[in-house]
């Protein structure tokens, strides 16, 4: 990690505050290997962050910031204890991962100290600092790189660490709850699998039925933590909990049976409401203090279905699975029952990205119709939304959950420009946002599909793609869905496609002209199609201003009016204010030169239109039937 250019005699920087009292305060903390020698502890108000790391080692220790988890770019700092004195450097890595010390020196060495085995070095850092040098510190994922070495910093640089180094993803202004007791009056139950024979194969959605405990009165929910087998945590990529048709029977427990899958019991086909999602990296999560998940009441969850997608790109074989929940519950109720709307893409193949793109944008409505509907009927004055859980698959690399209240747009209800598909959790929000029923949802998700030579497409694989925003809330309303998918009449017609075989008799549908695709399917023609950069572009475009199908879905497989219906995207800006920084009036000028430029490449760009073809003979309204059809049959959009 930080092999180094020659940096000459150590200098110490002017700005630092030696001293060697120890700092209290620290609200977070994270334990960065896998053996507990590196570990980490902060706390940020709103423009700066203090790091305390103890580190088993009497030598230099390394911390930084890295963009992709690479060296490469990277903001670094280098410090530890020498005779008794704390020393501290700013650094930061070139493209070809060489060490340079930044000549604005932004870090603050708060105190440092040692004994004969470990170091605990602490400083400070402005969120923003103006300097290129530096990574700016946000509410974002973050991979945090460190490393260390026993020897100190010399005269020619720190020594090279080895294998003693590595890096995590992190939230650093959003990290979640910090409150992971539980009141003592709080009992808890476990819904695990075991001993689960994870196939052979790339990707296994696992199911199985629990009852939940019989309680005499209303109860709530409080904390959820996952209970990943040790040495699974790759393994188990998410969890999600439905809830089921209450009236199943006990021979319907303790069946477990890969999900989606021809054979498997027809009372999975009953479990449809999502009520909690846990995803890898993860940890427990904490409903804030007057919430909680309602269970004992006719209309609360008897049986849940608990999904475990597993990922096991190297085709592991024997591999005994045994993970699952931990839910904490308590009698003394709070003031309102939560629930949990899932938004964005309806997952379907007719969700698709081209190859080759290094930004394709994807955009799922929650629609102003959709919540409308609901929202009168049940909660005219809104509901209050305080945590948002992100999800997209291995291409994602930005999500974002737009907000719009009378077509007028508000900050973010929550993104993350740094996605990372290792580490995927609630993000609390530092306020509670409304959503009101004049409101609307875009769910908006940046790709990367350079390194990839045929389509990708929307579906349950880690190397397909979702683009979803789960919403926790209070109070809980009937609405389990609000989601979109843009229609595929625009996007058979952008690669030339005339008509298709009717009666439709297969899934994914045949193609019957033009004869360059006829008797293919439409996935088949769409990889056959030849995509360029260009291309995708011009494809990307019209995708986003494309008709498109809505879900507003309520529990129990039931549906609002407005589901299947088709309505055309908002016009909305494709991109929102940039949220202002301490740097933003130094590039003003420089920025809307940028922007200027954008501006004019963009429209460039908008104008290239797609190839010429005939128009398309089938029906919208039979491919929105078999739209509809394709995305029953997958049971549950998922994780």
């Amino acid at each position: 990690m930080f092999e180094l250019a020659f940096l000459g005699a150590l200098l110490f920087s002017t700005t630092v505050r030696l001293t060697f009292s120890h700092e209290t305060g620290y609200k977070h903390s994270a334990v960065l290997d896998a053996n507990g020698k590196y570990r980490i502890k902060w706390k940020f108000d709103d423009k700066t962050v203090t790091f305390e790391l103890e580190v088993e080692t009497t030598g230099y220790v390394g911390f930084g910031l890295s963009s992709n988890g690479a060296m490469a770019l990277s903001d670094i700092v280098i410090g530890g204890v020498s005779n008794g004195r704390p020393y501290l450097q700013d650094y930061f890595a070139d493209p070809t991962r060489k060490v340079h010390r930044d000549p604005q020196q932004s870090y603050r060495l708060e105190y440092g100290r040692e004994n004969t085995t470990h170091t605990v070095l602490a400083f400070s850092r402005d969120h923003s600092t103006c300097d290129p040098n530096d990574k700016e510190i946000s509410a974002s994922t973050v991979r945090v790189i460190w490393a260390y070495h026993e020897q100190d910093v010399g005269p020619s640089g720190p020594m090279y660490h080895g294998v003693n180094r590595g890096r995590k993803s992190l939230r650093l202004l959003n990290p979640g709850s910090s409150d992971a007791s539980t009141p003592p009056s709080a009992a808890f139950f476990d819904l695990q699998n075991v001993h689960v024979l994870v196939p052979s194969k790339d990707t296994t959605y696992w199911c199985q039925i629990f009852r939940i405990p019989e309680v005499q009165t209303k109860h709530h929910i409080i904390r959820i933590e996952p209970l990943i087998q040790k040495g699974h945590e790759n393994l188990v990529h998410h969890i999600l909990l439905y809830q089921c048709d209450s009236s199943l029977n006990k021979s319907d427990l303790d069946m477990g049976h890969e999900c989606f899958h021809p054979n498997m019991p027809d009372s999975f086909l009953t479990c449809e409401t999502v009520v909690f999602a846990w995803a890898i990296g993860g940890e427990g999560f904490s409903y804030p203090s007057h919430v909680g998940l309602s269970i004992g009441t006719s209309i609360d969850p008897v049986y849940v279905l608990m999904e475990v997608h597993y990922d096991n790109p190297a085709l592991q074989q024997g591999l005994l699975d045994s993970s699952g929940l931990r839910l904490f519950y308590t009698p003394k109720l709070r003031q309102y029952d939560a629930g949990v709307i899932e938004t964005g893409v309806w997952v379907s193949l007719y969700h698709m990205l081209p190859p080759g793109m290094q930004d394709y944008v994807t955009e799922g409505h929650c629609t102003r119709e959709c919540l409308q509907e609901s929202l009168e009927h049940e909660r005219p004055g809104g509901v209050r939304v305080f945590a948002v859980l992100l999800h997209a698959h291995l291409a994602g690399r930005s999500i974002r959950t737009r907000h719009f209240r009378d077509q007028e747009e508000l900050k973010p209800l929550a993104y993350d420009n740094e996605f990372d598909f290792n580490f995927q959790e609630f993000i609390h929000l530092s306020e509670e946002r409304p959503l009101l029923p004049s409101d609307n949802l875009i769910t908006e998700c940046k790709y990367n599909t350079k390194d990839r030579v045929n389509m990708t497409w929307g579906g349950l694989s880690t190397r397909d793609e979702m683009c979803l925003s789960y919403l926790l809330y209070y109070p809980r309303i009937n609405l389990a869905r609000c989601e979109s998918l843009p229609e595929i009449n625009g996007q058979l017609k952008f690669i030339g496609v005339k008509e298709i075989q009717l009666p439709v008799t297969t899934w994914p549908f045949v193609i019957k002209s033009p004869k360059r695709y006829s008797n293919l399917s439409f996935t088949e023609a769409m990889d056959k199609f030849r995509w360029s950069k260009k291309r995708g572009k011009a494809f990307n475009d019209v995708v986003l201003q494309l008709p498109m199908n809505v879900r507003c879905s309520k529990w129990d497989r039931d549906e609002w009016s407005i589901q299947g219906m088709i309505v055309s995207p908002p016009e909305v800006p494709r991109t929102s204010r940039p949220t202002p920084t301490p740097c933003s009036s130094r590039s003003k000028s420089s920025s809307s030169s940028s922007s200027s430029s954008s501006s004019s490449s963009s429209s460039s760009s908008s104008s290239s239109s797609p190839p010429s073809s005939s128009a398309i003979t089938a029906l919208t309204a039979l491919l929105s039937s078999i739209c509809l059809l394709s995305s029953s049959a997958q049971l549950w959009p998922t994780l």
